[in-house]
């Protein structure tokens, strides 16, 4: 492996666990203002036993996500000079707009959220929550301004090989933004909901039956339920828009070869590059063209258009595109599948969570990481899928690694991997335990008298902090 391979895992290695934690963050605290709002509205204390706990999720990621997005910062200029040599009176102000308008106001507010129940009056406890939301919303907006326009540049020029913005209004909103945004936020939904739903169900196995986790295991189902529909038609959009500015990642994604009409749609496939062709294929006739372009005869483009005149390839590698694309998509459907399985058993009998067979609380258990499987496989496919371009049409990856040994770069790519995946596990092993002491507490067990908010388990409205 030479210096750019090593390189490029080593950011993916950072960005891959980077992500996991903004991606609960981000829908988190809307849902966190959901259960306040519910708590304020009927004073039922269920709806802030809720709160209760996943705050600490929120804070534990939140914390996870500060520091391991300082780590991926500090590549830009170690291992990726030449990216802000480029392109950085861009990158730089839009990463400066995400601190200075976003992160600022999250750490502003998050100590209220965190430790201010029982210090500040309820409104202000409330305004902060929502503003922590905010906050991380506001954040993702910038970081996937500059990951959109990184894709579909727009409103630049370039003078003496460096870029700079002739037209702040299309580099904010370049042609892929829009798309990409949402599709980012309803990840994020359907992360949190089937988070959600599978601590819950593990709380219901190990015997807790109170109406707090009931409520809990009723918002993760309804939201994933309600999101999954949306998120399917966002990523249509999505990939309408990526077949117009970006056809060589398209062909990749669905592993087409020539540009054809009555294009199939590939359900398995070995792809093979150096024959430029896929073995052991298993597909749907003319179901590619029709999702692309909604028509049977649509024209596909194919990856031998994308090749130098020397005859080296100019496409993104398609084994990982293909393959991360069907992962992603293969997570969808089970979480529709799932989520409306629930709900429609829910409504149809009329018992709730009690409707519920004992098997599908184990299924939701493992579901729990389907947020992260999914949004991890759509990054890749879309960061992958942009090779060997870092800017799409501007730099290539090749042009803006550092000069640096390979040896270096992989030392501290096995020392990333250790960090992370020890980090990685602790960090599961945290939510599990605070789901199973919770569960404890509501079967006998006395809270902990440390928690920044107090218990309100089994307390009536009138003992509750006014709002």
């Amino acid at each position: 492996m030479d210096t750019l391979l090593l390189s490029r895992i080593q950011f993916g290695a950072n960005i891959s666990f980077h992500i996991l934690f903004p991606t609960i963050t981000i829908a988190l605290g809307w849902v966190l203002l959901f259960f306040k709002l519910r708590f304020n509205a009927t004073g039922d204390a269920k709806w802030m036993d809720a709160y209760r706990f996943w705050v600490k999720v929120f804070a534990l990621s939140f914390a996870m996500g500060v520091v391991s997005g300082i780590t991926m910062s500090f590549q830009f200029g170690t291992n990726w000079p030449g990216f802000m040599e480029s392109v950085g009176n861009i990158a730089g102000p839009l990463l400066a707009y995400e601190v200075l308008t976003a992160f600022f106001l999250e750490a502003a507010f998050l100590g209220i959220m965190l430790f201010g129940f029982s210090r500040v009056p309820g409104w202000l406890h409330t305004l902060a929550t929502f503003l922590v939301a905010f906050g991380t919303t506001l954040s993702a907006f910038w970081i996937l301004v500059l990951n959109s326009w990184m894709h579909t540049p727009a409103g630049y020029e370039i003078r003496d090989g460096v870029v700079f913005a002739s037209d702040w209004w299309a580099v904010i909103f370049n042609p892929s933004m829009p798309y990409r945004l949402v599709h980012m936020l309803l990840a994020s939904g359907l992360t949190v909901a089937f988070l959600i739903a599978g601590l819950a169900a593990f709380r219901w196995l190990v015997g807790e039956r109170g109406a707090a986790v009931r409520a809990q295991l009723t918002t993760g189902l309804t939201l994933g339920a309600v999101l999954i529909p949306v998120q399917i038609f966002m990523g249509d959009m999505h990939g309408l828009n990526t077949l117009k500015y970006q056809p060589a990642k398209v062909a990749a994604m669905e592993g087409n070869w020539e540009t054809k009409s009555n294009v199939p749609l590939i359900l398995f496939a070995i792809p093979d590059e150096e024959a430029r062709e896929n073995r052991y294929e298993v597909s749907i006739p003319n179901l590619a063209s029709i999702i692309l372009t909604h028509k049977a005869d649509g024209v596909v483009p194919g990856l031998n258009d994308f090749v130098a005149e020397d005859g080296t390839p100019e496409h993104p590698p398609v084994t990982p595109v293909f393959w991360s694309f069907r992962i992603m998509v293969g997570t969808g459907m089970a979480m529709l599948l799932i989520s409306w399985s629930a709900v429609a058993m829910m409504a149809w009998r009329r018992r709730g969570v009690d409707a519920l067979p004992k098997a599908l609380f184990w299924v939701l258990v493992p579901m729990a990481g389907s947020g992260w499987l999914a949004t991890l496989a759509g990054w890749y496919t879309t960061e992958i899928g942009r090779q060997p371009w870092l800017v799409t049409g501007l730099l290539t990856t090749e042009q803006a690694v550092a000069d640096v040994p390979a040896p270096l770069v992989g030392t501290t790519l096995a020392a990333y991997l250790l960090v992370y995946a020890a980090l990685l596990i602790a960090y599961i092993g945290v939510l599990f335990y605070l789901s199973l002491r919770a569960a404890r507490g509501v079967m006998g067990t006395r809270p902990d008298p440390r928690d920044p908010i107090p218990a309100t388990r089994g307390a009536s409205a009138a003992t509750l902090p006014a709002e």
